[in-house]
């Protein structure tokens, strides 16, 4: 009965150095991601889409707005810095958490803001907290998907260019990101 025992505890504490969780330097992006593929479509003012078959193949990093906050501003215009630093190794996007009748405002501070990347309004579902990007109704916000299209960085409030950068070379060098959300 002893040896039993004993023989258990061995085999439990040498367990954690026999399946060590740093993965190997070749290791696919799974291990980071939270959950399955996210599957979203909105339309982007330009009439097109901005969705998981648009942005699929590489990391993308998708910010969430509101036109009356200024920190959506400064958000948008550091993801346009972040874009222009990696293009063409990343996607990005604005999703405006406005409801179809501020169209025009939209409009116009997609005109003020110039970014190099689609804006698409929100449906009433993401606009509301749920939807495709469940929690993602404070502005702004962001995340950084995979190029199979799974959450790996997700953030609340402002997050400089210099952050995004940090991240994405984190994500690529397979480490997980510093975030502030849970």
């Amino acid at each position: 009965m002893i040896r039993a025992r004993r023989a258990l505890l061995l085999a439990l504490l040498a367990a954690p150095v026999a399946c060590s969780s740093t993965p190997p330097p070749d290791a696919p992006m799974q291990s980071l991601a939270r959950g399955p593929r996210i599957v979203f479509s909105y339309e982007t003012l330009d009439g097109g889409a901005l969705s998981t078959a648009t942005v699929a193949g590489r990391y993308t990093v998708i910010a969430f707005v509101a036109t009356y906050d200024d920190s959506s501003h400064a958000q948008a215009r550091f993801l346009s810095t972040l874009v222009r630093r990696h293009v063409p190794r990343i996607n990005a996007g604005l999703v405006v958490l406005e409801p179809p009748h501020h169209k025009l405002l939209v409009e116009s501070f997609a005109k003020v803001v110039d970014p190099p990347y689609p804006v698409a309004m929100a449906d009433e579902a993401t606009i509301a907290g749920a939807g495709p990007f469940q929690g993602l109704h404070h502005v702004p916000s962001l995340v950084i998907l995979d190029p199979q299209g799974r959450e790996v960085f997700r953030n609340f409030g402002l997050a400089s260019a210099d952050a995004l950068d940090a991240a994405l070379r984190a994500l690529e060098q397979g480490k997980a990101p510093q975030t502030n959300a849970p």
